[in-house]
């Protein structure tokens, strides 16, 4: 079959979500409130999710290997979160003051993690990693923020920079350009390179903020000793070390990359898993940098650090939807050797099919997540991602959607989740190979 048979199929399944889109492009720009989300020749539109399952307007089902920018790791509406936001929302959505259901979460996150002495909530993880980096320079006094070329903390202005390929333009009109000045990118998975760009700023350099593996870039592990001669560089430069955990935290284990790699960050951030599907970001580390933003011990504004949370920091609902996850996943650690299991047999499974076929293909990803490169190349960056055929994954992804009800956001890493079971990736595996036969990769 060609791609164009694929994709007629997929209009002729849609209707109902080709009129949505109409309709949402007179509203939205692009029809879309995030910008990742738009596909061609549009997307469909969900009506309705369970365990690995969404739902189309069309009443078309997919398994879903997205599962909320990979945030839900327990799947679609799982029931001890479900009954926990029963119960809450009938007790009160804001409350817009304090309250305890934000205590036993923070409370839950550090029991976890120790080295989340303090924290501060927000609604999304561009709020936390701008928080961090903010934080940061009030602790050091120094202005230059080091990233990593497409890492991506968010659509906060600071760390949009060198997000999206080719990676030495700019990203667009209305980012302040003075910013540009004093953020400074690194070649991921390549200290020496690294290095020698941090050289240069030192005495200037307020953090590195590095996410421990790329995920919107193309789900790329660190290379051994990577992460720790990023974090020996700054603590022995008087640097901050920010690890931005917000795909990572809770994912990769239980405790976090942090814990997989060894790391010792000052500064943390999280997102996603700990919001049980509902919106959340935190910033969380070394209880004297956090006290920078203490708003009772620092009255003077001069000398407080500026960083809030938002009118819907902390909402009781979101808070009960995380305490329920977090306390899941530390009950049942099975979770962990399941979806772990069930990434390996998807990246082993499909490195075999492309490879039987000579079909030229790098499959990446660690534990529950993995995403396919049509190279020839090994994928260590997100340069080799972007180089890579992107059309022939967009394809493969539609075809998957179209032909055999398997989501994958095109171009985007897959996520297992808890809800996902062996039979579901022997599914994806038999649709893989039903593609290479049917000519789509040639």
């Amino acid at each position: 079959m060609e791609y164009g048979d694929y994709l007629r199929r997929y209009v002729s399944r849609t209707s109902k979500s080709r009129r949505l889109f109409l309709r949402a492009q007179k509203l939205f720009p692009g029809g879309i409130s995030h910008n990742i989300r738009y596909f061609e020749p549009y997307p469909f539109f969900a009506t309705g999710a369970r365990g690995k399952q969404l739902r189309d307007a069309d009443n078309n089902t997919y398994t879903d290997y997205w599962m909320g920018h990979w945030a839900l790791i327990l799947g679609h509406s799982p029931a001890p979160v479900a009954g926990a936001l029963s119960r809450q929302v009938k007790n009160g959505t804001l409350y817009g003051v304090t309250n305890d259901a934000s205590v036993e979460l923070g409370e839950a996150i550090q029991k976890i993690m120790p080295a989340a002495e303090s924290m501060r909530f927000c609604s999304t993880g561009s709020e936390a990693t701008m928080y961090a980096v903010r934080l940061a320079r009030a602790k050091t006094g120094r202005r230059v923020i080091a990233k990593a070329i497409g890492g991506w903390h968010g659509f906060n202005t600071t760390l949009m920079q060198t997000v999206n390929y080719p990676f030495e333009a700019e990203e667009g009109p209305g980012l302040v350009q003075d910013e540009e000045q004093y953020v400074e990118s690194i070649p991921f998975n390549d200290l020496e390179g690294s290095l020698k760009v941090l050289e240069n700023i030192k005495d200037d350099l307020a953090c590195i903020i590095i996410e421990p593996f790329l995920g919107g870039a193309g789900g790329i592990p660190p290379v051994d000793g990577y992460l720790k001669g990023l974090q020996e560089f700054a603590k022995k430069n008087g640097a901050l070390f920010i690890l931005d955990e917000i795909v990572t935290g809770f994912r990769l284990s239980l405790k976090g990359a942090a814990h997989k790699y060894g790391l010792e960050p000052d500064l943390f951030t999280l997102g996603k898993i700990c919001g049980g599907g509902m919106p959340i970001g935190v910033v969380c580390g070394d209880r004297e940098i956090m006290a920078l933003a203490d708003p009772v011990a620092r009255r003077d504004k001069e000398t407080r650090c500026a960083i809030g949370g938002g009118t819907f920091s902390a909402n009781p609902v979101t808070m009960v939807a995380g305490r329920a996850t977090l306390d899941f996943l530390a009950k049942n650690r099975q979770v962990y050797a399941k979806i772990d299991r069930l990434g390996e047999m998807a990246r082993k499974g499909l490195t075999k099919i492309f490879a039987d076929a000579r079909i030229q293909c790098q499959v990446t990803g660690s534990n529950s997540l993995f995403l396919t490169h049509f190279t020839k190349n090994n994928v260590k960056d997100a340069t080799d991602v972007a180089t890579s055929d992107r059309v022939l994954l967009t394809k493969y992804h539609l075809a998957l959607m179209a032909e055999h009800g398997i989501f994958f956001l095109p171009t985007k890493m897959g996520a297992i989740s808890f809800a996902h079971g062996e039979p579901d990736v022997k599914k994806l595996l038999a649709a893989t190979e039903s593609l290479v036969q049917a000519g789509l990769f040639t």
